[in-house]
């Protein structure tokens, strides 16, 4: 059950579903009454979750980070050139 998923492709899963099966591994853990094997491998699966969810979350703050900085710019090149906002109203004489 939890090994299959283990196996999925974390970086091409959503941050979504690994959290989600993150969150199940957590609780089988939590619930106790699994063997040592069993609870190694989920702690495993843990481990590769958490790290899945947290390039995820990097990759989304980069891109966050990225856009604020290309709007920012935009921002000061718009307040820096204040004619380019203007109508042209040389040619109503």
């Amino acid at each position: 059950m939890a090994s299959e998923s283990a196996n999925d492709n974390q970086e091409e899963q959503s941050f979504e579903a690994a959290y989600q099966k993150l969150e199940k591994t957590v609780q089988a853990l939590e619930s106790g009454g699994l063997s040592l094997d069993q609870a190694t491998k989920l702690y495993e699966e843990g481990t590769k979750l958490a790290k899945a969810c947290n390039e995820l979350l990097n990759a989304a703050e980069l891109r966050i980070s990225r856009l604020q900085t290309s709007v920012g710019e935009q921002m000061r090149f718009n307040d820096s050139n204040p004619e380019a906002d203007e109508p042209d109203d040389e040619d109503d004489d």
